[in-house]
């Protein structure tokens, strides 16, 4: 495939274009222009974050043409099994978990509250710009097609009371020697192939480790408790870590179908 740069823009913005020539917003602009160096006349890809792909034009005026807007140079199917880490968000390193975890090929991202977290956010609407902002550069960096979303933060025990029954949860804990390893537990898990539009979750508590009411609200709605390192992993290094190993277990199961 040929190796152009990327620019991701939104899919309502794409197919609601009354012609092939788009309008690039200030930002889209000056990233191509002004960043990328990218020429007028010379080609880009475009992507929607939901697996389609063009090759575009650079026009003046802060214009592409996209080409062939019924017909994407490149589309690629959603996974069968989609992966989500939900995670308290910690003082610092929030952003970095999102670049880390968009590359590494998370589906879904859920921001948390919970008892013994260190900071929370008044202002979330603004984090929200932002954090998708950083979540677009880092699908335009890494190359993928299906961009992950990002929810509205949400208490932990609201979270999980609005589950859907056919997703299921696992939770990270620390210092229990009962508790099966990440890896082990997904091994068990390969049913999941017959459970459609569900989606697999790991859930990353704070630094300060889950309360005793968290723990007993875990265990009252059944949900697996697992292990990610025999060590005491800061909430960044687990989220990626876990982000990894389920993104792993995905493609290996891939390989065997």
């Amino acid at each position: 495939m040929d190796d152009l740069k990327r620019l991701f823009i939104q899919n309502e913005r794409i197919i609601n274009n009354k012609n092939n020539n788009l309008k690039l917003t200030n930002n889209e602009a000056r990233y191509i222009n002004k960043v990328m160096r990218i020429k007028i006349g010379k080609e880009i890809f475009v992507t929607n974050g939901q697996g389609s792909l063009w090759k575009a034009i650079n026009l003046e005026d802060n214009f592409i043409k996209i080409n062939n807007i019924n017909n994407p140079y490149l589309f690629q199917k959603k996974e069968k099994i989609l992966l989500g880490i939900a995670v308290v968000i910690p003082k610092n390193g929030f952003e970095d978990i999102l670049k880390m975890c968009t590359e590494i090929g998370i589906d879904f991202i859920q921001p948390l509250n919970s008892d013994r977290q260190v900071k929370k956010y008044n202002n979330f609407s603004n984090k929200l710009v932002r954090w998708d902002s950083i979540i677009n550069e880092a699908v335009e960096q890494c190359e993928r097609l299906w961009r992950p979303y990002i929810l509205s933060d949400i208490n932990v025990f609201d979270w999980i009371n609005s589950i859907e029954n056919k997703d299921i949860i696992s939770v990270s804990v620390t210092r229990d020697d009962r508790s099966d390893n990440l890896n082990h537990w997904l091994k068990k898990k390969k049913n999941l192939l017959d459970k459609k539009g569900g989606v697999l979750w790991n859930v990353i508590g704070p630094e300060g480790g889950w309360s005793l009411s968290e723990i007993e609200f875990f265990i009252k709605n059944k949900i697996a408790f697992v292990k990610l390192s025999e060590t005491i992993l800061r909430t960044s290094t687990a989220t990626v870590n876990a982000t990894s190993i389920l993104s792993q277990w995905r493609n290996d199961l891939k390989l065997i179908l």
